[in-house]
Parts: structure tokens; C-alpha cells; sequence
């Protein structure tokens, strides 16, 4: 299945009820797999954002429905990518030119 690396930042609700946010985690899980996308880390960090979130999903679509409806809850903002393994890295590369 695809990974996916999303990268949160708290909005100023999110940090007003930080209290909140563990309980606000287990919840998205939840509605994250009945979407069918799998948390399969997460981190608190440091710097330019405040958690990092490594899902795997079947499809883009899967993400964008799910960071979509986690987003408009309104306690964070996210920016999502695509990360390809090592396999796929060396895959792709045998590709160019």
C-alpha cells in the first residue's frame, strides 16, 4: 500500500484545547481506517510543525477524504505528500533517461 507523510500544524483552536489533542488523535485513527487509511506513526515534533503523521493508504483519494475531514474540524492544518520506499525510489530512478 502507498505511504503517505502528513506534516500538522495546531491552529489556534487546536492549541486553545491542547488538553484535548491525545483524546482528539484516537478519534482521528478511528475515522482515519474507516476511510481506509492507517496511522502507522505518529510523532510530536519539533520546528516547522508540531506532529508528523506516516499513513499508509490505498489510494490518494483515501488521504484527501480523510485529512480533508480532519482539517475542517478545525484544530489543524496539514500538508500531505506522497513518500515512496526505497524500492520504488530505486524503481523510479531506473526510469529516468
Amino acid at each position: 500500500m502507498p505511504t503517505y507523510i502528513a506534516m500538522v500544524k495546531w491552529t489556534q483552536q487546536g492549541l486553545k484545547d491542547i488538553k484535548d489533542s491525545a483524546s482528539r488523535l484516537d478519534v482521528a485513527r478511528k475515522n482515519f481506517e474507516s476511510a481506509g487509511v492507517t496511522i502507522k506513526d505518529f510523532y510530536m515534533v519539533m520546528g516547522r510543525y508540531d506532529n508528523i503523521a506516516i499513513m499508509e493508504a490505498p489510494d490518494d483519494a483515501s488521504v484527501a477524504v480523510a485529512m480533508l475531514k480532519a482539517d475542517s474540524l478545525g484544530s489543524i492544518t496539514s500538508e500531505t505528500c506522497r513518500a515512496f520506499t526505497e524500492d520504488e525510489y530505486r524503481q523510479i530512478i531506473s526510469r529516468v533517461g
